[in-house]
């Protein structure tokens, strides 16, 4: 089923990180009138969000705030017709160094959202989840929906936690709420932070790679084709209660997405690994293939953007990004 978004009221929390701003973006272009959540910060940074088109503003209400804050989000959700719930922190590295700060964002910020969304009652609720809950496997076995999860790091127990709280609004309030699992999304405005972008800039300055383990697999899907399955998501009655993955069929080592990305550069790379970059053992997922056939079936949903083509697009912006920063 496709919606008419014209004139519909669609909140969206963590709307001015990478992704968030993306969906944003999509929404206004489809007509939708947007309440855009962002982290409050002493600047009033709206994040990418400066970046909306002039034409789209009076369609579009950003609020300052925390998903921690229960009246807050109260306030968010008051009159929505959709909610895509992508607030969170998602950084392994920072959750490491931050587990209390991680887990009560991720975790209690979602019992927020959905009891705010138990009182407002919207048409449909879309929460964000991660590939990063899925059990690694020695296999190169595809990682379905009934795959069997685990807590690997602070991260991932903050995600897989916040997925529960989801389904039991779901299974105990009715909500009518549905979970996309990510698989690695990539492309312009991400953070700078994460595994590509931190190639990217390492390859800018010289030939030389610093990194962290080569041999993990990750499946690398464009930021474009993440937007279309949330808003398929959105759309869809029958997909409301249940988990839908969303990943490039494609999987790749680290250590050949570095190399393919120096050969899109024009480097020829030495790759150097150096142990303040590697996690610790237990805690690092080794393997992960998506089975994106779930999305297929019940969505008509397949990735559209190669990896090349979508990381030719990501160097692209963080060139410019980097030439606008000097």
């Amino acid at each position: 089923m496709t919606l008419d978004w014209r004139g519909r009221t669609v909140a969206v929390t963590g709307a001015g990180g990478f992704i968030g701003s993306h969906l944003t973006e999509r929404l206004l272009g489809l007509g939708a009138h947007v309440r855009a959540v962002v982290h409050g910060n002493m600047r009033g940074s709206v994040g990418h969000l400066s970046r909306t088109p002039a034409e789209c503003l009076d369609r579009l209400e950003i609020l300052h705030g925390n998903i921690c804050d229960v009246a807050f989000v109260h306030q968010v959700l008051r009159d929505m017709d959709t909610v895509f719930h992508l607030a969170a922190i998602t950084s392994v590295a920072y959750a490491y160094s931050n587990p209390e700060e991680t887990i009560l964002t991720n975790v209690s910020g979602t019992v927020n959202i959905c009891t705010a969304a138990r009182a407002a009652k919207p048409r449909r609720m879309v929460h964000v989840s991660s590939a990063g809950v899925y059990a690694s496997t020695d296999m190169d076995e595809p990682i379905s929906e009934t795959h069997p999860v685990r807590a690997y790091n602070p991260y991932t127990a903050s995600k897989l936690a916040a997925d529960n709280v989801v389904e039991s609004f779901h299974l105990s309030y009715d909500i009518p709420v549905a979970t996309c699992r990510i698989f690695n999304a990539y492309g312009p405005r991400i953070s700078r932070f994460l595994v590509i972008p931190t190639i990217i800039t390492q390859l800018f300055k010289g030939n030389e790679l610093r990194l962290g383990d080569l041999s993990p697999t990750r499946n690398f899907t464009y930021v474009d084709d993440i937007i279309t399955a949330f808003i398929r998501m959105a759309e869809e009655d029958s997909v409301v209660g249940e988990v839908v993955n969303f990943g490039s069929p494609r999987a790749v080592t680290i250590g050949q997405l570095a190399q393919i990305i120096a050969d899109l550069m024009g480097r020829d790379v030495e790759i150097i690994t150096e142990d303040n970059r590697l996690r610790p053992s237990k805690s690092e997922i080794q393997r992960v293939l998506a089975d994106s056939s779930k999305a297929k079936r019940i969505l008509g949903w397949e990735p559209t953007v190669d990896l090349e083509e979508g990381l030719r697009r990501t160097i692209e912006w963080v060139q410019t990004a980097s030439e606008k920063q000097r």
